[in-house]
């Protein structure tokens, strides 16, 4: 029997609503509720007033039946405050238990803020029940109906003390102020918060996409990339437990059985920095190479700068050099202002200074002419050869991106702008280069000059 999964209309619809009314929060969004959808933790790193917290009221909207729980935590912050108050009724039968309900052990989704600076008893409480999903209550163990809990800190904790649990978030992602950018557009929000009108994601539907995600193969492309990662991950001194490696392949397969895909590829991968960094700071390092592995960098194209001013450089040289042999020049204008008289000093004056001017330009012959304009040539067939490669990729990227409802279309856009601002600097170069080429195709020819091929114009032509 087909397994029954969240549809993707109506991930797209919780993805809308969640983001709707919050600026630049498209990759918190998502990451929030793929690691939802995967039954795993996400930890918000950023300052006070960054939505940290309405992203996870607005997310438990989107899990049927999913309770909310919310709890700001401070070094004073007791067990009774997460967990319940202790049963009256039960101490009175020597048992010690908590009552529960309305509290984080009977929680769908749970925010905690300022989630690093509980006390060692909330912390070890905490590791159970996020890791194992169950709450000791008493002289047993509880099941908990926790999908996901969200946590919030300015900083990751630098105590060693807390990294055990602060590897209980497979996700941590980095929650910054609007950029430059969107500051106009926050000071004109509507507070107001349009309603979820999405169906909401049912037990069934979870179990289902749980089932899918078990079947998506990992794949050769992404098995490499993941071994090169976790050499690069080496390198950079960034450690990872198995459980996280084994952990982030899960959260790939979640997200791939809701793009209804049955292998795992290289494109797969753009969460790994928010899985693989430990802070804000490593983020940025695991998404630059990312974007290499992508192929997603701008290319060394210094050579083509240098080039096309060598050519211009050239050009212009070529067009001021004087004739080989001096005339009479001011011999001739003074003639032709006897010529004119004094009722038409000007006409032809200039009708003969101009001739003069042409006459005066260095002459070359047909063979410089031919060679320049092949030198050209040259690079302009070097620019078609770069130029090919980087369009089909940035077509393959665009096919391989369409319907993937996990991506950020901010993320996206910037992978193909990388690549369109590097045909956007060949065309632009090789627009300069077709008018050099003219240019020495209009230098004054002359059949009588020697016919020397001129020196090839030097540049750095670059790897």
């Amino acid at each position: 029997m087909k397994p029954t999964l969240p549809t993707v209309p109506q991930l797209q619809a919780h993805i809308a609503a969640l983001e709707h009314g919050l600026l630049e929060r498209g990759t918190a969004v998502r990451l929030l509720l793929l690691a939802a959808l995967a039954g795993e933790h996400v930890l918000l790193i950023g300052p006070p007033g960054t939505a940290k917290s309405e992203l996870a009221r607005r997310l438990h909207r989107a899990f049927d039946g999913a309770r909310y729980f919310e709890r700001l935590l401070t070094r004073f912050s007791t067990p009774e405050e997460l967990f319940g108050p202790l049963s009256l009724k039960a101490l009175e039968d020597d048992r010690y238990e908590r009552l529960i309900d309305g509290y984080l052990p009977t929680a769908g989704i749970a925010f905690l803020d300022e989630v690093f600076k509980a006390n060692s008893a909330i912390l070890n409480a905490l590791l159970t029940l996020f890791n194992e999903r169950e709450f000791d209550n008493g002289s047993g163990r509880t099941r908990t109906p926790l999908l996901c809990a969200v946590g919030a800190s300015n900083e990751a904790p630098a105590d060693d003390s807390l990294l055990a649990f602060h590897d209980r978030f497979l996700l941590r992602v980095p929650v910054a102020p609007v950029g430059d950018a969107s500051f106009a557009a926050l000071l004109q929000l509507d507070d107001d918060v349009a309603p979820c009108t999405a169906e909401p994601i049912t037990d069934e539907q979870l179990r289902g996409l749980g089932t899918a995600a078990a079947a998506v193969a990992l794949g050769e492309i992404a098995m490499q990339a993941l071994t090169r990662l976790r050499a690069f991950a080496a390198v950079q001194g960034l450690a990872v437990s198995d459980r996280r490696w084994r952990q982030l392949v899960g959260l790939l397969r979640v997200a791939a059985a809701a793009d209804r895909r049955s292998e795992l590829g290289l494109l797969d991968l753009w969460l790994v920095p928010f899985v693989l960094g430990a802070d804000a700071a490593a983020v940025p390092r695991l998404a630059a190479w990312f974007d290499e592995q992508l192929g997603a960098q701008p290319q060394p194209l210094s050579w083509l700068g240098h080039a096309v001013q060598a050519f211009e450089k050239q050009l212009e040289l070529e067009r001021s050099l004087p004739a080989d042999a001096l005339d009479d020049t001011a011999g001739k204008l003074a003639l032709a202002r006897v010529i004119a008289g004094p009722e038409d000093p000007g006409g032809m004056l200039r009708m003969v200074s101009s001739t003069l001017e042409a006459q005066s330009r260095r002459r070359f012959s047909p063979v410089h002419v031919a060679a320049r304009a092949a030198q050209v040539d040259e690079v302009l067939a070097r620019v078609a050869e770069v130029r090919q490669p980087v369009a089909q990729a940035l077509q393959a990227l665009q096919q391989a991106l369409a319907g993937r409802l996990w991506l950020p279309p901010e993320l996206a856009a910037r992978w193909c702008d990388v690549h369109r601002q590097t045909l956007d600097t060949l065309d632009a170069a090789a627009q300069r280069l077709h008018a050099a080429r003219e240019g020495f195709a209009a230098l004054p020819v002359d059949e009588w000059v020697p016919a020397r091929a001129p020196a090839v114009v030097a540049f750095d032509a670059g790897p």
